[in-house]
C-alpha cells in the first residue's frame, strides 16, 4: 500500500539535519513508525518480544552494538531498553553529526527508566505525533488552510465542504488511525479503534510498567471521562463517578490509572490561558479534558454513527475534541500550541492558538449552524474584552484572527473579520 504523507513528515525531514537524534512521540498505531520508516536507512524495533528481550541482553554487556545500522538509524519503541537514551546521546556527542538516529515511543518512559538520563538538550529534537487530521485521511477537501488565515490572506467566502453531519459522525467515530483510514470496508474501520481501546486496556496499561491493573477499571475510568470531554470539570468529578459505577477504589489507585493514560499518550488535555484580562480570581485554570482521538471516547462510550448524530450534545462535545486534534496538528506544524479560555462569568473560548512568532488567534467549534452565532458573539465579547482592558493599561495584544470551525458545509467571513470555516475545508 501507498505510504499516505503526513504533515509532520517536513518536520521530522528539518529536525534531521539539526540535531544527532530526533525523537517522535505519540500514541500507538498513529503511524510513528511508518513516518520514520520513509527516512531511516536501518532500524531496530523493540516492540517485537524477541527483539526486546534480546536488545536487554546486550544492553547489559555492550549497548552500543544496538546502534550497529546506516544511519538514520531507527530505535522503534526505544524506552523498552534502559540505558539506551544515554547510549544516543554519548554517540551524538563522539560522531559530531546530525541525523544519526530517529526514536520513536508509545509511552513516556517510568521514573526508574528516567533516572541518570541525560535531558538531551542539544542533542535531540523532539516531535508529537497524533492520528491523521481529516485533511491527511483526505476527508478534507483542505480548500482553506489555516496558515493563510495566519497571515491574512486567505480566501474563505464560498469554499464548500463535502462532509455532512452523517458523515462527519462516522469520521468522529473511525479515528484517525491509519488503520482504519486506509480500511474500505466501514464496519472493520470502526472496529479497529475498538480493537485500540481492548489492547490498551488488557495489556498496555499494565505493561507500561510491568504493573497488574484491572481492565474493568480502566475501562470505566475512560469511559467516565468520555463523559467529561471538552469540559474543565474536576478530577474528582470522575474519580466520584468511576466509584457510583464501578464500587469502592482510592482516589490514589485512581490517580495511578490516570497518570498512566497520560503517559500511553491516550489522554490529551489542552491547558488553560490566562492573559489577565480578568482578575485572577475569576478565570478558570483547570485543563480542558480530551482524547488523542475522538474516537477512543466513541468506543468506551459504545456509540455509532447513527446513534451519535442522533444525540447532538454529545457530539458537540466530541466534535470540540475533533477540532482540537486536528487544529493541534495544523497550527504546530508552523511552531502553534493550543490553550482555552474560561471564566466565572462564562465567558469562554474553546481554542487559544500561539504561534512561535509571537501571533495568536481565538477559534470557537461549533457543530451545527444554529450554534455558529453563539460562536460568533463569544468571539466579538472576547476581542472588546481585550481592546477595552488595553485602555486602561496594555496587557496582551488583540488576536490576529477570529475563527469559528463547524460541522456546516459552506465558509464565509462575517464583516468584522471573522473566519467561519468547515471542518472539511480546513488544513494545516
Amino acid at each position: 500500500m501507498a505510504y499516505i504523507k503526513r504533515i509532520v513528515d517536513s518536520e521530522i525531514e528539518l529536525m534531521l539535519k539539526v540535531t544527532g537524534a530526533l525523537l517522535v512521540k505519540g500514541p500507538k498505531w498513529c503511524g510513528k513508525t511508518t513516518s520514520a520508516r520513509q527516512f531511516a536507512k536501518s532500524e531496530i524495533n523493540f516492540q517485537d518480544e524477541n527483539t526486546r528481550q534480546t536488545g536487554m541482553r546486550i544492553a547489559e554487556n555492550k549497548i552500543s552494538l544496538l546502534l550497529d545500522g546506516e544511519n538514520p538509524r531507527l530505535l522503534d519503541e526505544w524506552q523498552e531498553i534502559p540505558g539506551l537514551w544515554n547510549a544516543v546521546k554519548t554517540d551524538v556527542d563522539n560522531k559530531h553529526k546530525k541525523g544519526l538516529y530517529i526514536l520513536t515511543g508509545s509511552a513516556t518512559p517510568n521514573d526508574e527508566l528516567n533516572k541518570g538520563r541525560h535531558s538531551g538538550l542539544g542533542r535531540f529534537s523532539l516531535i508529537e505525533m497524533k492520528p491523521m487530521t481529516l485533511f491527511e485521511s483526505g476527508d478534507s477537501n483542505g480548500s482553506i488552510s489555516l496558515k493563510d488565515i495566519v497571515d491574512g490572506v486567505a480566501s474563505v467566502d464560498g469554499k464548500t465542504s463535502y462532509i455532512d453531519y452523517e458523515r462527519l459522525a462516522y469520521l468522529t467515530c473511525r479515528s484517525g488511525f491509519p488503520s482504519a483510514v486506509t480500511e474500505e470496508d466501514e464496519q472493520i474501520a470502526l472496529h479497529i479503534v475498538k480493537s485500540y481501546v481492548t489492547i490498551l486496556c488488557e495489556e498496555d496499561i499494565s505493561r507500561i510498567d510491568n504493573t497488574t491493573r484491572n481492565p474493568q477499571l480502566a475501562r470505566n475510568i475512560l469511559k467516565s471521562y468520555a463523559r467529561n470531554v471538552a469540559t474543565i470539570n474536576s478530577d474528582q468529578s470522575i474519580y466520584d463517578d468511576v466509584r457510583y459505577n464501578y464500587g469502592d477504589v482510592t482516589n490514589q489507585t485512581l490517580m495511578g490509572y490516570m497518570n498512566i493514560l497520560k503517559r500511553l499518550y491516550v489522554i490529551d488535555e489542552v491547558p488553560a490561558w490566562n492573559p489577565n484580562i480578568r482578575s485572577k480570581t475569576s478565570i478558570r485554570t483547570s485543563a480542558k479534558k480530551g482524547f488523542i482521538d475522538p474516537a477512543i471516547a466513541c468506543s468506551v462510550l459504545e456509540v455509532s454513527p447513527k446513534e451519535l448524530a442522533l444525540d447532538p450534545k454529545t457530539f458537540g462535545f466530541l466534535f470540540e475534541n475533533l477540532v482540537n486534534r486536528d487544529l493541534s496538528v495544523y497550527s504546530g506544524k508552523s511552531g502553534g500550541f493550543l490553550r482555552h479560555y474560561r471564566d466565572r462569568t462564562g465567558l469562554e473560548c474553546d481554542h487559544v492558538i500561539h504561534f512561535s512568532n509571537g501571533k495568536y488567534g481565538l477559534v470557537q467549534a461549533k457543530l451545527g449552524n444554529l450554534y455558529i452565532d453563539q460562536g460568533i458573539e463569544k468571539l466579538r465579547e472576547l476581542k472588546k474584552l481585550i481592546v477595552t482592558k488595553n485602555k486602561e493599561k496594555k496587557i496582551v495584544r488583540e488576536p490576529d484572527f477570529f475563527m469559528v470551525i463547524t460541522g456546516g458545509n459552506i465558509a464565509y467571513t462575517t464583516k468584522d473579520g471573522i473566519h467561519v470555516v468547515p471542518i472539511g475545508c480546513l488544513k494545516d
